[in-house]
């Protein structure tokens, strides 16, 4: 079998570059093969089911648990999901869109939209990361093509500079008032379908949203979080940061940059 490729570089425009700084995510076409896409994402499949804690019958569980299968540390936990997470060709993609030397993973996540699966309301992921600055980005990465009916991440354009709403969790009440203001400040909805092998990376600050999942196939996505490798740890004011911090900074000091022993530099420019 042929070397898969992870590492190899693709070439951004300035142009892209530019477009995702202004509309605070991008997609990208043809960023990870379909060989790399089956490999892969047979074994991240595999660890999902084996370390999934979520049993509870969809129609009984809340509008968070209905969004997604949320498992997420996996490349501490599989060798091979270790080495997906720590390709070179999205790590420099994501240090080269935040216009930083290097990038850390913060972690990596896997979102398995199960068919029947609800909507994913409105936020932004930073609420949840205790952060010093905005320099951070993930990759959503589907293992297959996704199109509408399986609930593809739809982006409101520019709400990166929005700062209403960033105080709320994933809840229905952050789906009925982030949905709210971005169309009362009239931040176009981009909400398109992904080819097999589209990524598509956006700012942590960056609102959100997925549609339901109405197909008769789980929407199997693997993320990570990529952040600037000089980012600092701040003091966790709430529950949510609190646990991040427990999760993937226990052994950095509030202050200090984030450089533990869960949150590696993965890529930095020669």
């Amino acid at each position: 079998m042929a070397k898969l490729d992870l590492d190899s570089h693709y070439p951004l425009s300035a142009d892209q570059v530019e477009r995702f700084r202004r509309d605070g995510y991008i997609k990208l076409k043809q960023v990870l093969s379909p060989e790399v896409l089956a490999h892969y994402g047979a074994i991240i499949t595999t660890e999902v089911h084996r370390l999934n804690t979520m049993h509870i019958p969809i129609e009984q569980r809340d509008t968070y648990n209905k969004a997604f299968l949320q498992v997420g540390n996996i490349w501490t936990k599989n060798a091979t999901v270790k080495e997906f997470c720590w390709g070179q060709r999205l790590a420099r993609l994501a240090a080269e869109l935040l216009g930083v030397r290097g990038v850390r993973m913060y972690h990596d996540q896997a979102l398995y939209k199960e068919p029947g699966g609800g909507v994913t309301p409105w936020h932004a992921d930073q609420y949840y990361w205790p952060l010093s600055n905005a320099n951070t980005v993930t990759a959503w990465i589907p293992l297959q093509a996704v199109p509408m009916e399986m609930g593809p991440l739809a982006f409101a354009r520019g709400s990166h500079h929005f700062e209403s709403g960033r105080e709320l969790a994933i809840s229905d009440e952050s789906e009925e008032r982030i949905g709210r203001s971005m169309r009362e400040q009239n931040y176009p909805l981009d909400d398109t379908p992904f080819d097999l092998g589209e990524v598509s990376f956006h700012y942590g600050w960056t609102f959100h949203r997925a549609g339901r999942n109405t197909s008769t196939k789980p929407r199997a996505v693997m993320t990570i979080i990529y952040m600037d490798e000089d980012i600092r740890l701040i003091e966790p004011h709430t529950k949510s940061r609190e646990g991040d911090r427990a999760a993937f900074a226990s052994d950095v000091a509030v202050g200090e940059v984030m450089n533990g022993t869960m949150t590696p530099i993965i890529y930095h420019a020669a």
